[in-house]
């Protein structure tokens, strides 16, 4: 398939098309807002994206999802998706049905549906392990962060870029222990730090957000969600470094099983999400990025999406309204 066939097999199967998949699964999770519930919250959205998925005509396969098939019993790494396998064009899918499992069961902010989508073999097949993450948004000069530096270098950087002084920096991190010497350095150097419980595909696209005045995003997090932001950045601009990290022998096994082989790889954008891929997401719980679905009094619900190409560069803002029980 030439790269021009690619691109028009991306126009078939995606686009607004994939704002369905992320609505639908918005849509189920949300009547477990605030249930308390993780586990039937994750299941209600991830039955709900696949059955979104098979509706369309692409013979699309998951490289990002879930887990590995032993793990998961819906959307794992490798499993088919779509309504045309074997005959429609070849998509590769990341995806998080629930990005903010725990937000969601405890009603707080910033749970998403979240998937990428791109012609095959240009996403990073990212293992179940942690990334460190280092993000900057658009409109920095090239090479700008490294994540081969402190992170005092990278604000420092990024500060002279901006013309600011460091402690006029704006840093989002995770709120993790694991973070404690993180959050003590920036500190240290009088950065203001944005912590957020979950959900940190949402604080890696919020760099690219001039209202969010987030700078920078640090910290580590799942690699699955990494390859996830690195699509959105691809499409909307930004820079963003990755590098694996590895707990125990088990993960590092895990990661070779999957072709990785330097494990001490710096990814960069382009590296994680390449070629034309597509963004979609739709907001579960109101956040910085999507307002959440709401259900109105009339029978009626609301949704709110985002969906990105890279090709393109278009980001179109997507409001929903949809009977209860569509």
């Amino acid at each position: 398939m030439t790269k021009a066939q690619a691109s028009n097999a991306l126009d078939r199967a995606l686009v607004l098309e994939m704002v369905r998949v992320t609505e639908a699964a918005a849509v189920a999770a949300s009547s477990l807002i605030g249930r308390g519930d993780e586990k039937a919250a994750d299941a209600a959205a991830v039955e709900a994206m696949r059955k979104a998925f098979d509706q369309l005509y692409m013979d699309g396969t998951v490289v990002i999802g879930e887990g590995e098939r032993d793990e998961a019993p819906m959307l794992y790494i490798g499993e088919k998706v779509g309504g045309a396998p074997g005959t429609g064009p070849k998509i590769d899918i990341a995806l998080d049905p629930l990005e903010g499992t725990t937000i969601t069961a405890k009603a707080g902010p910033n749970a998403l549906a979240v998937l990428a989508a791109a012609e095959e073999g240009c996403l990073l097949n990212a293992p179940d392990v942690y990334m460190d993450k280092l993000a900057v948004g658009p409109g920095y000069p090239k090479d700008v962060i490294d994540l081969s530096k402190s992170p005092t270098e990278n604000v420092e950087a990024v500060a002279k870029a901006k013309g600011v002084r460091p402690n006029q920096i704006i840093v989002c991190v995770l709120d993790r222990p694991r973070h404690a010497d993180l959050i003590a350095e920036l500190r240290a150097i009088g950065c203001g730090i944005q912590l957020i419980p979950d959900g940190d595909v949402a604080g890696v696209i919020a760099v690219t957000d001039e209202d969010t005045t987030i700078d920078l995003y640090m910290g580590s997090g799942g690699a699955p969600e990494g390859v996830l932001a690195a699509a959105a950045l691809r499409c909307v601009g930004g820079q963003f470094q990755g590098r694996l990290t590895f707990r125990n022998e088990d993960e590092r096994a895990r990661a070779r099983k999957w072709g990785i082989e330097d494990l001490n790889r710096i990814y960069k954008l382009e590296d994680l999400a390449k070629g034309d891929c597509i963004f979609a997401a739709t907001g579960v719980t109101d956040g910085s990025l999507l307002d959440g679905v709401k259900h109105l009094r009339n029978g009626r619900m609301t949704t709110n999406s985002v969906v990105m190409r890279a090709s393109s560069g278009t980001v179109r803002w997507v409001k929903g309204e949809h009977r209860i029980g569509d």
